[in-house]
């Protein structure tokens, strides 16, 4: 968050990645990974880019030299840091600090409402081959990450889910029943928005693949539209791309069937593995 701020000040000023560069006493290069999220921030370099782009209000410096210390304080997350790549550790620590996140999914159930027999299923698809031991860490990170549903100050979750993923018996029978189970008291939660994408529904052409929707406290920081690939992740927070992705998942919400028809639709899912 820290560093699309930084890059957004700089752009709204004029100044170049190497002018920044130069004023912190580094690359171009440095600049640029500081703006993704890709290396730590040093105080003194946030305090000297701020001078550099004119921040007056010592109340709005103070915050985001605030960010710049909690920046570098490992989340809890890090300690999975050898089975998780950088780019999916980025997202982690956005879908920590979000207030509200919104989900298309097409064929998994999204990874914030796996069960842990799900997950491991998830997990182990084309990776069979892992040790054991990196198995557990990597459905641990998974369960783990569920935990900003229940803490006290809970994130909102909004799920666009396609009729196909209930439909897939990832991990067996019985282990999709679980997991249809647990949807079932998900969609219970005064916090937990599941719409079903039925077959009968065409959906919305322009969706593509999954993609998530990210929205923070800040006021002033923009959202952020996550799409992860096979080996890599982008991050989206252009103002066109936001506009693009938020109507397509209005497009979405309008196109599911409705939130109170998501507890039949469950239980015929229910049903066809029992």
């Amino acid at each position: 968050m820290l560093g699309g701020h930084l890059r957004r000040m700089r752009e709204a000023a004029g100044i170049s990645r190497a002018d920044a560069g130069w004023q912190i006493r580094a690359s171009e290069s440095k600049v640029s990974r500081m703006e993704l999220g890709r290396v730590g921030f040093k105080e003194r370099d946030v305090n000297d880019l701020l001078d550099l782009y004119a921040m007056k209000d010592p109340q709005e410096r103070e915050r985001l030299m605030e960010l710049a210390r909690a920046a570098n304080n490992p989340g809890w997350w890090s300690r999975y840091g050898d089975v998780m790549p950088s780019w999916f550790g980025n997202y982690v620590g956005l879908e920590v600090a979000a207030k509200l996140i919104r989900t298309y999914e097409v064929l998994f159930v999204p990874g914030l409402l796996q069960t842990e027999d799900y997950a491991r299923a998830v997990v182990q698809l084309g990776k069979a081959y892992l040790p054991a031991e990196e198995i557990d860490q990597r459905v641990s990170l998974r369960v783990t990450r569920q935990q900003i549903l229940t803490r006290p100050d809970p994130a909102r979750l909004w799920v666009v889910l396609d009729e196909a993923a209930l439909h897939r018996p990832v991990g067996g029978r019985a282990t999709m029943r679980e997991q249809i189970e647990h949807l079932v008291k998900a969609a219970q939660q005064p916090n937990v928005t599941l719409q079903i994408m039925p077959f009968s529904s065409v959906g919305y052409p322009g969706a593509g693949g999954a993609f998530s929707i990210l929205r923070f406290p800040e006021g002033d920081l923009p959202d952020v539209v996550y799409i992860e690939h096979a080996a890599s992740a982008l991050y989206l927070d252009k103002l066109e791309d936001l506009d693009e992705y938020a109507a397509i998942m209005e497009a979405l919400t309008i196109a599911a069937a409705p939130v109170g028809a998501t507890q039949d639709l469950l239980a015929e899912a229910l049903e066809r593995m029992t």
